[in-house]
């Protein structure tokens, strides 16, 4: 099933995890969007750098450290994800919190392995 699919954190270069997520993500047949530091693609998705008005969007997969995620915040809860997913590194209680009161599903787990094992 599609689960359109925000990875926020993107980036162009293949050693980084979001970048592995969005490649097997797309594999896996769910539509991706991208936002990072920079514009740039990755396979045939785009990263772009502004906050995109997105509608239907089911999850969004985070790879920002907490600090990084502040400017987010009011986005991510505009978009009403059914979840949100906070990847290693990206844990973030303030956030969380905020999410979960809106009703927003918040999940601490690799994307990577959560597809690689069926559960996402």
């Amino acid at each position: 099933m599609n689960k359109p699919t925000l990875v926020l954190g993107a980036s162009e270069n293949p050693e980084r995890y979001s970048n592995k997520a969005i490649k097997r993500l797309v594999s896996a047949g769910h539509n991706v969007y991208a936002i990072g530091a920079r514009t740039g693609k990755v396979d045939d998705t785009f990263i772009q750098k502004d906050k995109q008005p997105l509608i239907g969007i089911h999850t969004v997969t985070i790879y920002l450290n907490e600090q990084n995620q502040k400017e987010y915040y009011d986005y991510v809860i505009q978009l009403n994800p059914e979840r949100v997913i906070f990847n290693p590194g990206a844990e973030n209680i303030e956030f969380e919190k905020m999410l979960e009161q809106k009703n927003i599903e918040t999940v601490e787990a690799c994307t990577l392995v959560m597809l690689s094992i069926g559960a996402f």
